[in-house]
Formats: structure tokens, C-alpha cells, sequence
């Protein structure tokens, strides 16, 4: 009984190992868990400044010039167009199919330039998403003239970048009170979109940190970020088109209903 007793208060060097190394154990899971924690963190924080850099310097210097794209859309892709406006008496389907084109070719160049930067792992990251951000900019822009917004006023400027956050799935709601004032917009615009993708992008970072290996990783993410990104903003526009479309065709109804034509027997 005083044994047993004895046991109960003092427990066994056997437990006490047990308890040390599990102990020990449990500590280094959480000391891992944490490092973890602070190195995504710091690894996001460079991923939102280059996402947000990219897309500030995308949408200043690494612009569609709207007259070669429109060249390009009539001789390429045979849309019988002089102006941007004409696509609202073209087949929906047309444009449609020149859509997918512009999406696909825009992942094939990302593809490519994440193949090439991915070479240097986590290393290369982030001039990897400064560039990748004004290739998706770039589709995004193809995809608003060919459903015929051009972007010449402040207003269409800003529906390029509510596009844009779309693409990102970000609600700016609180942001389109300020749309008319673009100079102010578009930077807070920008600033949500990097730090929603930041996110989207630091989950599937890991694989970057290996280079060669991350070459492949680094093209397929860039591949996909493009479409994702592509087949929102192309909804976007394309239900925007829709809907100019349907007003369209009201507009030309009213006019003859007012004044109907009287054949004379």
C-alpha cells in the first residue's frame, strides 16, 4: 500500500521521460507553428507590395493602345469593326470566342514568365508578381475594349479597375462613392486588390522555395492566376455589354412605337 502510494505522488522515471518527450515535442510544434505564422506574414507583406506596385505601375505604363488592339481585333480575329462601339452589332458568340483567345494567350505569357523567373525560388517572387500583375492587367484591359468600354474618361477608367477588383474578388462597394475622383479611387482600389490576392497567392507559396522544381510551380500559378482572374473580368464585361445591348435595342423601339408607320391602302 505505501508503495503504491508512493508511486501515485512520485511519478516513475519512466513517466517522467514520457512526459519530457512529449513535452519537448509539443513545444517544438508550436515554436514551428509560429515561425510559420511570421514567415507567411513577412512573405505576404512582400507579396501585397509587389502585387501592389505591379498594378500602380501596370496601370501607368503598361497600357493596351486601344487603335493597334482594334487593328488587331479586325485583322486577327476578322470582327467586322472600325470602331470599338460597332462590337454591340456583332454576334455575341464572336466576341465571346475572341474573348477565350485574349484569356488563353495572356496565361501562355504568364506561364512563360513564371517558368523563368520561378528558377530562383521564393528568391525571384517578387519581380515574378510585379510582372505578373501587368500581364493580368493587360488581359483585363483587352477584355473591356473588345465588350467596347474604352478606358479614355475618368469614368470608364474606373470601371476598368471595378473590373479589375472583380477579377480579385474584392467588394469595393465603400470605394465606388469616390469613382467620379479617380485620382483617389484607383489607388485604394489597388491597395484592396493586393492585399485580397496576397492572400490567394502566400497559400500556395511553399512550393517556391525550391528552386528548378519551383519553375514548374511557378508557371502553372501564373497559368492559373491568369485565368481566374481573366474569367471574372470577362463576366464582368460581358454583363455590362449585355446590358448596354438590351438598352440598346430599347432605345431604337421607343422612337418607333411613337411615330408607327401608316401604310396607305
Amino acid at each position: 500500500m505505501l508503495a503504491q502510494a508512493r508511486q501515485q505522488r512520485f511519478p516513475s522515471t519512466d513517466t517522467l521521460f514520457k512526459m519530457s518527450f512529449w513535452g519537448h515535442i509539443s513545444s517544438t510544434r508550436i515554436q514551428y507553428s509560429m515561425a510559420e505564422k511570421i514567415s507567411k506574414s513577412w512573405v505576404r507583406g512582400r507579396v501585397e507590395d509587389a502585387l501592389r506596385g505591379g498594378l500602380a505601375r501596370a496601370y501607368e505604363t503598361v497600357r493596351v493602345d486601344p487603335a493597334k488592339f482594334l487593328v488587331k481585333l479586325r485583322t486577327a480575329y476578322g470582327l467586322p469593326i472600325t470602331t470599338f462601339h460597332g462590337v454591340y452589332s456583332v454576334e455575341l458568340s464572336s466576341l465571346d470566342g475572341v474573348s477565350q483567345s485574349v484569356i488563353r494567350s495572356g496565361m501562355k505569357v504568364a506561364a512563360a514568365e513564371g517558368a523563368g523567373l520561378g528558377l530562383g525560388g521564393i528568391i525571384t517572387i517578387v519581380p515574378d508578381l510585379g510582372i505578373l500583375a501587368g500581364i493580368t492587367l493587360r488581359t483585363i484591359q483587352k477584355l473591356s475594349l473588345l465588350y467596347g468600354f474604352e478606358f479614355n474618361t475618368d469614368d470608364e477608367i474606373a470601371e476598368l479597375w471595378i473590373a479589375a477588383a472583380t477579377a480579385a474578388g474584392v467588394d469595393i462597394s465603400r470605394e465606388l462613392l469616390e469613382k467620379e475622383v479617380v485620382n483617389r479611387f484607383v489607388p485604394r482600389v489597388i491597395q484592396r486588390i493586393a492585399a485580397q490576392a496576397s492572400g490567394e497567392v502566400v497559400e500556395k507559396w511553399a512550393g517556391r522555395l525550391i528552386p528548378l522544381t519551383s519553375s514548374l510551380i511557378g508557371a502553372g500559378l501564373n497559368y492559373y492566376f491568369v485565368r481566374a482572374w481573366g474569367e471574372r473580368a470577362n463576366s464582368h464585361f460581358r454583363q455590362k455589354h449585355l446590358e448596354v445591348r438590351t438598352r440598346m435595342v430599347t432605345e431604337m423601339a421607343i422612337p418607333a412605337v411613337r411615330h408607327p408607320i401608316i401604310l396607305s391602302s
